[in-house]
């Protein structure tokens, strides 16, 4: 051979060697490990059986699953509104931290959060195979195509939608309830179901991260019939209110619930005698969708990976169907800020409910724990893992959720503390008052628990990024208003 051909022939080895080094390193493959199977709610509330937030909910797949796993009782997001809170869950940043308080900007925007890794890409560096379909993080353009490896779509998003508005509401297009379409297979939750329950029973050379992302019972508000039929309206039972519940909170406090906002008012719907098929149609969707988490998880059981996975299943934040006399999210109340959250897997205590205050930005640390996997010291949620291995284990934290800088809620197992940004404030009892219809913040008795709670305010507060959408619109003309 000659002197210039070896090596050339040397080079090349040299140089396959060196790729091939780098593309493992990129993609390892890890041969065991748990697997995680992340379920994703739009816009669901308390009104699951489990946690009883509306007497007549029927989710039984829910419920399974919570008494399969561990439920926590006392969870919050840390905004209520579907972008920030969804990408503090995929950075384990707060609001206050990244800049990210309403509908944009996209974690990529923010100079903080975008210095984490998000949770699909680092179990994809830890040799995952990562897969997901529909509503993961937010519904922008290409923002879950970005973040999430393998994505497979949307199905359709919150479609199908009518020629003609089913509601008389003359507002925002997507707010709309009723019955559409025919069957179940023409909604985008049940073929994200389906894809997700093939995917289960799919032999699998890694373990898998596999996101699902369901789109109801965020507006619109569609189902087929027969999920309106298991909630009849001569004796559906509409949220408990009481008349002057807004006499005791400032007016920054309702002004910051109310300007600006593309839902329907309270007076709309009484005047329009639609509150009854507001809280049908949202009954409805939850049973829907509670259908589809049902066959997901039949599909896990059926599979070769039902013992060795872990489930979490969470909504991005509450929604109001009048309590507070209003309706939709975006607000630091109860019914605005607690979410279901409900851990399964191997080693997991069964049955059991957890009371303590835990925030959706613990999922990540947890998760990573879970399977076995260094912590992100640049994380701010803490693993929930401690609590899954002894309920009764210490736990310090308090959960925390914010509606655009200065305006936030501290939660502890029995308290709710609300600081809006002009000083004014509410406080809340459980115990004595579960509804949150008495603000006792002036109450002397209260003072030194307050002050606790006053102290979890963050000092620091990220400028708003992002502008235009409803969220810093109605930011903005509150503080107008207030100043």
């Amino acid at each position: 051979m000659k002197k210039s051909n070896y090596i050339f022939l040397i080079l090349g080895i040299i140089l396959t060697a060196s790729f091939g080094y780098k593309k493992a390193r990129i993609e390892p493959k890890k041969k065991d490990g748990p697997n995680v199977l992340f379920i994703a709610v739009d816009d669901l509330n308390d009104w699951i059986g489990v946690l009883g937030g509306h007497p007549q909910a029927k989710t039984p797949h829910m419920d399974r699953l919570a008494q399969r796993g561990v439920l926590f009782s006392n969870a919050h997001c840390q905004a209520p509104v579907c972008n920030p809170s969804r990408a503090s869950v995929m950075t384990s940043l707060y609001p206050s931290t990244s800049g990210i308080y309403f509908l944009n900007p996209d974690i990529v925007e923010s100079p903080v959060a975008s210095r984490n890794i998000v949770m699909p890409k680092r179990f994809q560096q830890e040799g995952y195979n990562v897969i997901a379909a529909g509503k993961i993080f937010h519904n922008g353009k290409g923002i879950n195509e970005t973040h999430i490896p393998n994505y497979a779509g949307q199905f359709g998003g919150f479609g199908p939608m009518p020629e003609q508005k089913i509601s008389t509401y003359p507002g925002h297009p997507l707010w709309d309830w009723g019955v559409y379409p025919e069957s179940d297979d023409q909604m985008p939750d049940y073929q994200i179901a389906s894809w997700a329950a093939q995917k289960l029973v799919e032999k699998q050379d890694q373990p898998f991260w596999m996101g699902v992302g369901f789109y109801r019972p965020h507006v619109p508000q569609f189902a087929p019939q027969k999920w309106f039929d298991m909630y009849p309206m001569e004796s559906l039972q509409l949220p408990k209110t009481i008349t002057g519940d807004l006499d005791d909170i400032s007016p920054y406090g309702i002004d910051i619930t109310r300007l600006k906002h593309v839902s329907p008012t309270f007076e709309w719907v009484t005047e329009n005698e639609q509150w009854k098929p507001l809280v049908q149609s949202y009954l409805a969707c939850v049973s829907f969708v509670d259908n589809q988490v049902g066959r997901v998880l039949d599909a896990l059981d059926k599979g070769d990976y039902g013992d060795n996975t872990y489930v979490v299943l969470f909504s991005d934040h509450g929604f109001h169907l009048g309590e507070k006399i209003r309706f939709a999210k975006r607000s630091l109340w109860e019914d605005g800020a607690r979410v279901p959250m409900i851990i399964m897997g191997p080693d997991i205590p069964k049955g059991q409910v957890i009371n303590k205050p835990v925030q959706l930005l613990d999922i990540y640390p947890t998760l990573l724990e879970l399977c076995h996997l260094k912590p992100d010291p640049k994380h701010e949620g803490n693993s929930l893992a401690p609590l899954l291995k002894n309920m009764d284990a210490e736990w310090p934290h308090y959960a925390r959720t914010c509606f655009g800088p200065g305006n936030y809620a501290i939660v502890s197992e029995r308290y709710r503390f609300i600081q809006y940004n002009d000083g004014s404030g509410e406080f809340y009892d459980h115990k004595n008052d579960p509804q949150e219809w008495n603000n006792v913040i002036s109450r002397p008795e209260y003072g030194e628990v307050i002050e606790k709670h006053r102290n979890q305010v963050p000092a620091n507060r990220h400028h708003i990024l992002g502008n235009g959408s409803t969220g810093h619109e109605s930011y903005e003309a509150t503080e107008i208003e207030n100043n």
